[in-house]
C-alpha cells in the first residue's frame, strides 16, 4: 500500500504495553543511496536521549493511531547504531531538493513523496514545477524507476523527451511488408501440372 509521507509526519508513537503515547515521529532519516527511510527522529517530553530515533524495523504496525511499538525500549540514540549515524552524517534532506533531468533542465523541487507502507521505500516524488512551467502543470510525479542519481543538492531523473536508443534502432530496421508504397501485383499460376 502506498502512503503519502505527510500522513506519517508528526504521528504518535504508541506503546503496545501501556497503550499510551510515548513520543511523536518527527523527521524521517532517509538513506539517499536507495531512498529508504531507516528511522524517524522522535520528539516528546518522555524521551531519555535527544535525539532519539525509532528504527523502521522496530515498528510493529502502522495504524490510524500512529506507529505501534512494543515499548520505549525500542528507541535508540544516534550513537547506538552505526548505520543510523552514517546516514545522519550524509545530511540528506529530501524536502525542497532540486530535481533536474539528464540534460540538467530544472524540473522543479520536491514538495512531497509517497512511500510503500511495508518497506518504507520512497516510490514516487511529487515535484512542484517552477513558476513559468506551472502555468501548464503545477505538479509532476516521478517514479523511483526514473531516478538516475541522488546527491545532497539535486536529484537527476531520466529525460522523458529523449527516445530510448534500443527502441529507436529497432524501429529503423523493421520493415512492414504490408505497408509498402506501391501495391504488388498478385501472381496467379496458370500452368497446369
Amino acid at each position: 500500500m502506498l502512503i503519502p509521507a505527510e500522513n506519517l509526519t508528526n504521528v504518535p508513537v504508541m506503546s503496545l504495553q501501556t497503550g499510551s503515547e510515548l513520543a511523536r515521529a518527527a523527521e524521517p532519516l532517509i538513506d539517499p543511496r536507495n531512498l529508504t527511510i531507516l528511522a524517524y527522529e522522535l520528539s516528546g517530553p518522555l524521551l531519555d536521549d535527544h535525539p532519539s530515533y525509532l528504527r523502521i524495523a522496530d515498528i510493529r504496525e502502522v495504524s490510524n493511531l500512529g506507529f505501534i511499538v512494543d515499548s520505549s525500549d525500542e528507541f535508540v540514540g544516534l550513537e547506538d547504531i552505526i548505520k543510523l549515524k552514517e546516514v545522519h552524517d550524509f545530511g540528506f534532506k529530501i524536502a525542497a531538493i532540486t530535481v533536474v533531468d539528464e540534460r540538467h533542465h530544472k524540473l522543479g523541487k520536491v514538495h512531497g513523496y509517497v512511500i510503500e507502507a511495508g518497506s518504507f521505500v520512497i516510490q514516487q516524488l511529487q515535484i512542484k514545477r517552477p513558476l513559468l512551467r506551472s502555468l501548464n502543470d503545477t505538479e509532476l510525479l516521478v517514479n523511483r524507476s526514473q531516478i538516475v542519481n541522488v546527491t545532497n543538492d539535486e536529484i537527476t531523473v531520466k529525460d522523458a523527451t529523449a527516445p530510448p536508443q534500443a527502441i529507436q534502432q529497432t524501429v529503423r530496421n523493421y520493415a512492414n511488408p504490408f505497408r509498402q508504397t506501391k501495391p504488388q501485383a498478385e501472381h496467379i499460376d496458370t500452368s497446369e501440372s
